[in-house]
């Protein structure tokens, strides 16, 4: 068999169908990682299992049948039809396979699909543009894991690194942005990324300073690492891009869980707060997520969107993810293709 490059496009996952009994055992597989949830396996267990589990899978279930489509999950959905554009653009000399953190198509489906391709080297791209414990540090840990049990293990992985700046993924985000602006003086955007709790931050904390004033204004080598700061030069950057003025835009963050004190501002607050103070017309960005999801169809395209609205806003507008778009498309290609040609 001749051998072949790989490509793992990862990305966290779906439950199978937008139901109470689909729901269940995807929160199960999602909460009770230690990454995740990082608490003592027992209360984990019981928290999970016993509380969350049970009690939020119908409320789930009913977000997710909001946006599900005929093909299924979204988030699914969209990363397959970028697997598909990659490989097409890659051509025979690769194999690209996709694979989910948790729920189907598994880590462990995807790899074993490169192996019995006959990849030699495969690189491993987590499809999250900023780096955190909590997604890709956990992808690539499940992969190292399956990996190191399988009979026929790829004998070179290699982990892309994250893309907060990369040139595609900021380009291919700002045209999908751009769109949706009317540069009025009553229009402000609002770049949107999934939160975290402090803890995490300062758990992966080089610096002493995180989470202080300033300390998220750039990226340096002492702060690379930090989510928080990555966030901010994703936001920078697509600010600079699409020529934006200084108080026309601004960062928060979404998706809270339990009682923990999350990194902010809050993304709801900060909408109801330009709200409040006269903003008209809220032009929302996610740049966290390069697939469209639960997140960001139903938290931020209905949820954030009646928050807005009935706080006095008068017109909102969410940009999509950049999915399967063609430049974002050339932009994983040229990851995967520039870093072997780096390779001695």
């Amino acid at each position: 068999m001749t051998s072949k490059n790989g490509l793992l496009l990862s990305n966290l996952g779906s439950p199978d169908a937008p139901t109470a009994a689909a729901v269940k055992p995807y929160l199960k597989q999602f909460l009770t990682d230690p990454r995740v949830l990082d608490m003592p396996w027992i209360m984990r267990q019981l928290i999970v299992r016993g509380i969350i589990a049970p009690f939020r899978s119908h409320k789930s279930a009913h977000a997710y049948s909001k946006v599900w489509t005929p093909e299924g999950s979204p988030l699914v959905v969209n990363t397959r039809r970028l697997t598909e554009a990659v490989s097409s653009r890659l051509g025979d000399g690769w194999k690209v396979a996709m694979g989910m953190r948790y729920g189907k198509p598994s880590l462990e489906t995807a790899l074993k699909e490169l192996v019995d391709a006959g990849c030699d080297m495969i690189l491993i791209l987590p499809l999250y543009p900023q780096y955190a414990p909590v997604t890709s540090g956990s992808s690539v840990e499940e992969i190292w894991r399956v990996a190191k049990r399988m009979r026929h293990s790829p004998s070179k992985r290699r982990v892309l690194p994250p893309f907060p700046v990369h040139p595609g993924f900021i380009g291919a985000q700002s045209d999908l942005i751009a769109p949706l602006l009317t540069r009025d003086p009553d229009e402000h955007v609002l770049f949107s990324f999934h939160g975290v709790p402090e803890r995490h931050i300062r758990k992966a904390d080089a610096t002493g300073k995180c989470l202080t004033e300033g300390c998220c204004e750039g990226l340096t080598e002492a702060n690379h690492r930090c989510y928080k700061a990555q966030c901010h030069a994703t936001a920078w950057a697509l600010a600079a891009n699409l020529r934006l003025p200084d108080g026309a835009w601004s960062v928060s963050f979404q998706s809270r869980l339990g009682r923990d004190v999350w990194i902010g501002p809050s993304t709801e607050q900060v909408a109801k707060d330009l709200a409040l103070a006269g903003c008209q017309k809220l032009v929302v960005s996610t740049p966290a997520f390069v697939a469209d999801c639960l997140e960001t169809l139903e938290e931020v395209g209905m949820g954030l969107k009646a928050t807005f609205l009935a706080s006095g806003g008068k017109q909102f507008s969410l940009a999509r993810c950049v999915n399967s778009d063609e430049v974002w498309v050339g932009a994983v290609v040229e990851m995967a293709t520039s870093y072997l040609e780096q390779q001695p």
